[in-house]
């Protein structure tokens, strides 16, 4: 997978890791893809409902050890 542009959230909580994604997203062009890795454990949930509200693919999810990774579409 091709991975446009990565953000490192980690040591941040809800909703810090959201709005960088949101700020991440928006440096992006349609299709391109935006990988975050967080160590929120409550980002998982929040990434979700972000994905269905701002109507961005989120591609996928993954624990690696106390890190979580999503991997966003920009619509």
């Amino acid at each position: 997978m091709n991975i446009d542009k990565e953000i490192d959230t980690r040591g941040l909580n809800c909703p810090l890791p959201i709005l960088k994604a949101k700020k991440a997203l928006a440096e992006l062009t349609s299709g391109q893809v935006l990988k975050v890795v967080s160590t929120d454990a409550g980002s998982l949930r929040d990434f979700q409902a972000f994905a269905k509200q701002t109507g961005n693919e989120l591609i996928e999810q993954e624990t690696v050890g106390e890190e979580y990774i999503h991997v966003l579409r920009r619509r």
